[in-house]
């Protein structure tokens, strides 16, 4: 299952609860996000309290995080708001401790969250793709025009992690004083967000405040947009990004969906004749197909488990 459409949703209207996961110290508390109860894969906003310590080890799932306020000591250096970590599963992570405390957005993306001690690295972990970066002050805002077709002047981007295989992406952007967008758009992706500061406007749902979040999926309209003080946020997508734009807000997704099969169509057709055969890529049946996800998910960093035990956890989202 994936994960529902979350929108709007703001974390301050909730309360944190404590972590009770094995592998986490005490002082660890959590508010869920999104979550997909099949994989226990979640975004979850943490609160380490004063005095948090965890010892090195790793998680079975693939991990972002990025820090909203406070600071972390991560191995030998010290880590504030707005630095960024990308965590392949299997990667031992150092020590992790937090003298005063500090709030962090964490992404576990493959599976439900997990610590297993540990000094050394899991032998499948892909260990080079670990990265961490101070995303406010070492990378330079880019116009927003590198993501096609473009958005309204007025609109950067910084580019945190990119997957070129799948064309994920995990990025900063934000809005300046007074941006604004008239026109509305979808995507043939899954699209997530966090508001770490400001407040953006947004015609289907109103204002997004500080800590405002949203999981989109695939093909839902949004727009038109506008920021009167300016924000900036944590946006992440699960594939190719590409804006289709158009100033029809009572489109349903099965009909943008149908449009942009069209517009695929158009630009290149053997694509679009693969996309959707009926043979490209497929085992046997369905069943055959379920059986391979199966086996292949067993043959990544995992402990074994099929399943997750995450989603017995209380999830505060209330939605029409």
């Amino acid at each position: 299952m994936a994960r529902p459409h979350i929108e709007p949703f703001c974390d301050r209207d909730v309360s944190f609860k404590n972590m009770n996961l094995s592998g986490f110290g005490n002082g660890m508390r959590f508010k869920m996000l999104s979550l997909d109860t099949d994989s226990g894969a979640c975004s979850i906003t943490v609160q380490f309290e004063g005095g948090y310590k965890q010892n090195p080890g790793f998680s079975w799932s693939e991990m972002e995080m990025i820090v909203i306020d406070g600071e972390l000591q991560y191995g030998d250096h010290t880590i504030r708001k707005g630095h960024y970590l990308f965590v392949p599963a299997g990667y031992a992570m150092p020590a992790i401790s937090s003298e005063q405390g500090a709030l962090v957005l964490m992404m576990y993306n493959t599976g439900e969250p997990s610590h297993v001690e540990s000094d050394e690295h899991h032998a499948l972990a892909q260990v080079g793709l670990h990265h961490d970066i101070d995303s406010y002050m070492d990378i330079p805002w880019a116009m927003g025009n590198v993501v096609k077709p473009s958005v309204a002047a007025g609109c950067l981007i910084k580019l945190l992690n990119y997957n070129p295989i799948s064309h994920a992406m995990t990025f900063l952007y934000c809005m300046t004083p007074a941006f604004y967008q008239d026109n509305i758009s979808y995507h043939d992706c899954a699209e997530e967000s966090y508001h770490l500061w400001g407040t953006s406007w947004m015609m289907q749902f109103g204002d997004v405040p500080t800590g405002g979040y949203f999981w989109r999926p695939a093909y839902i309209n949004h727009g038109a947009f506008a920021s009167e003080l300016g924000c900036i946020a944590l946006g992440r997508v699960d594939s190719k990004l590409f804006n289709h734009f158009h100033y029809n807000p009572w489109s349903t997704p099965v009909q943008n969906q149908d449009r942009s099969a069209a517009r695929l169509y158009q630009r290149d057709p053997l694509l679009y004749k693969w996309m959707v055969s009926h043979s490209h890529n497929h085992p046997h049946g369905p069943e055959d197909f379920e059986q391979n996800v199966h086996r292949h998910d067993q043959d990544k960093v995992s402990d074994g488990k099929t399943h997750s035990h995450w989603h017995g956890h209380d999830h505060d989202h209330h939605h029409d």
